[in-house]
């Protein structure tokens, strides 16, 4: 793979059950690219301890007066030279190639894990772990990889330098055999204290980034209220805290540089000493003294890679942890009985899985279903669920879209199922295609408002009818005038990162056009009016009905006006369906209903039940009011 060829066509399956297993699978699937850098690496490591070699016979020569020889070693110091040069051009351009074509797997598999999950997966991990994964983490893999195979060419040049001085001058070669394997292994002692202190740095690294991301989130609200002093001064005891655990985790890499310096530097001092010795007693030539001599000098150059994987190991290794985490996440298939099937691949497109989706294309029109609570979602229809919980209705939602997800030893209720076919069971473009779903806090991407409502839909419904059913007018407006386009277009005017430039209620309006464009074949909304003023809700809640007509829609609200819009509405008690019906009906019927709608706090339901119901129904007549002034 070269870096031209990026992004990979698939990126393939990782072992995700470790963050040692899944740095192995990264290298293992570079296997090509890593031999290439060995190769090139072996070129330049063996030339750089050729050199020696080349200098004492130039020496030797000198002192036997013999030209020949001078030229000989001139043109071995030559051949040598350009080895070198070579190899460490290579060695660079390959080890570098390395590098980003791991860090671009990684980035590919983090994406198609998050686009697989989608808002589920913040459920799961903190923003800021992922922001920290899918950037530092990704670096220091890459680093690890790139490292790994210049490593391997300094241990092999070592050890063939190693062997050749034992053969070239065996009195001294002795000495270096037994010196540099000590001098290698002499900071194992020292990783592991600093492997810690290397992971509480990343720990105290990913709180800090994970704090700064819900400050810049919460922004507008912080200064609403005045906490962002608060939140600035938490932020700078965290990153003192990142800054502390760096330093100590400086203090220990220093130690193991010291080590790897004053070592080598002792094994170079015995080396003259002995060599001397050896020298003065006529037992081995100037030229040799000076061949071994510099080849312990060179052999430092070789060793400091040691350090450097050691290093990086330490530093990818919790990185590769907290990668394999979030890519272990999965969207799981369930049995009907509830229970997981390992056998089926949520990513896979297998004969089966083939099958299943040309089903529930077939099934497009049926019924929404849900085993867990029992509720049921007609086709073609606007049905309008009421839970007294938000969080399980957001869970409710994200079940009925099939995005709900599991990882290691947790269960998950049955899936939803679209027309009789569980939407777990789906190829997931397949199941995501059948079933939209539009959370109580949808994201808007930066662009154009085109760019945003350039979405893959069915063509059945335009941007201007999206806009004109989510009752955008006023932030159409808003745009135009704030339009660097000299006509004014609202289309082409830009929208900041996740529409911060707008209101809440606009950038909610603006989600729900988007959803209305697409045209899905069921669409599943959470609260999509909840920042929006009562004369507002009204119009939106008639418009989304008349746009919807026919076509499967599902809305988790306990508004009135929107309830009172819906066919039929579902309210779902302590995870079950405890009652169906109208929503002027169930107000009457209901009284645990009626408390979750009007706000009513528990135990006022009884002798004034119909007093509450009577100002329940006012209350929906008047916003009726409001809707046909408007």
């Amino acid at each position: 793979m070269q870096i031209r060829d990026l992004p990979y066509p698939d990126p393939g399956v990782p072992d995700v059950r470790s963050g040692p297993r899944f740095l192995y699978w990264l290298g293992r699937n570079q296997l090509g690219g890593q031999l290439k850098s060995l190769s090139w690496g072996l070129l330049h490591q063996c030339g750089v301890a050729g050199l020696p070699l080349g200098v004492g016979l130039a020496v030797q020569a000198v002192v036997d007066g013999s030209g020949g020889g001078l030229a000989l070693a001139a043109g071995l110091i030559a051949l040598l030279g350009v080895a070198v040069a070579l190899g460490d051009t290579m060695l660079h351009r390959t080890a570098v190639t390395n590098w980003i074509t791991a860090a671009a797997r990684v980035q590919q598999l983090l994406a198609r894990k998050t686009a697989e999950l989608g808002s589920a997966l913040t459920r799961r991990v903190a923003a800021g772990e992922v922001v920290a994964v899918s950037t530092g983490d990704v670096e220091k893999i890459g680093w690890f990889v790139e490292a790994l195979s210049r490593f391997a060419a300094a241990a092999l040049t070592l050890v063939v330098v190693c062997a050749g001085l034992f053969v070239y001058q065996p009195a001294l070669g002795i000495v270096v055999a037994i010196g540099v394997p000590v001098l290698a292994l002499a900071v194992l002692p020292l990783l592991p204290k600093a492997t810690r202190r290397a992971d509480t740095q990343r720990e105290q690294a990913g709180k800090a980034t994970e704090l700064a991301s819900d400050t810049v989130a919460g922004l507008r609200v912080l200064r609403g209220i005045g906490g962002e002093d608060l939140f600035l001064d938490r932020y700078r005891s965290a990153s003192q805290e990142v800054r502390k655990a760096a330093v100590r985790s400086a203090r220990m890499w220093a130690l193991i540089s010291a080590t790897q310096v004053l070592l080598p530097g002792l094994l170079l001092i015995t080396v003259v000493v002995y060599g001397a010795q050896l020298a003065l007693d006529g037992r081995i030539a100037v030229g040799e003294l000076v061949t071994v001599y510099s080849a312990v000098t060179l052999l430092l150059y070789p060793l400091r890679h040691f350090e450097e994987i050691a290093m990086a190991y330490s530093f990818s290794r919790p990185s590769a942890k907290r990668a394999a985490r979030v890519l272990s996440l999965e969207r799981t298939a369930y049995a009907p009985d509830g229970t997981a099937d390992d056998t089926k691949d949520g990513m896979a497109e297998d004969a089966a899985g083939g099958a299943a989706a040309s089903d529930a294309q077939a099934a497009l029109g049926g019924d929404l279903y849900d085993p867990a609570t029992g509720l049921l979602a007609p086709a073609g229809r606007f049905t309008a669920v009421v839970c007294g919980d938000p969080d399980l209705a957001g869970l409710l939602a994200e079940r009925l879209g099939g995005h709900a997800i599991s990882d290691t030893g947790e269960e998950k209720p049955p899936s939803a199922l679209l027309g009789g076919v569980a939407l777990d069971d789906l190829p997931l473009i397949t199941a995501r295609g059948a079933v939209l779903v539009q959370d109580k806090d949808p994201v808007l991407l930066s662009g154009t408002l085109g760019e945003l409502l350039d979405v893959p839909a069915s063509g059945k419904v335009t941007a201007v009818d999206a806009l004109e059913a989510a009752q955008c007018g006023d932030v159409l407006a808003a745009l135009a005038q704030a339009s660097a386009d000299r006509t004014g277009d609202p289309m082409r005017t830009r929208i900041t990162e996740r529409g911060r430039s707008l209101s809440g209620g606009q950038r909610q309006r603006l989600a729900l056009a988007r959803s209305l464009v697409t045209d899905p074949g069921v669409l599943v909304l959470d609260e999509p009016t909840s920042a929006v003023d009562s004369h507002t809700e009204a119009r939106v809640a008639a418009g989304v009905r008349g746009l919807r007509t026919g076509r499967t829609t599902v809305v988790f609200a306990s508004s009135p006006l929107l309830l009172d819009q819906a066919d039929r509405v579902v309210f779902v008690h302590e995870g079950e369906v405890a009652a169906v019906g109208a929503h002027r009906e169930l107000l009457r019927a209901d009284p645990r209903y009626r408390a979750v709608v009007t706000r009513e706090p528990d135990g006022e339901h009884g002798e004034h039940a119909g007093d509450t119901a009577n100002t329940a129904n006012a209350r929906t007549r008047e916003l009726q009011e409001i809707e046909e002034s408007a």
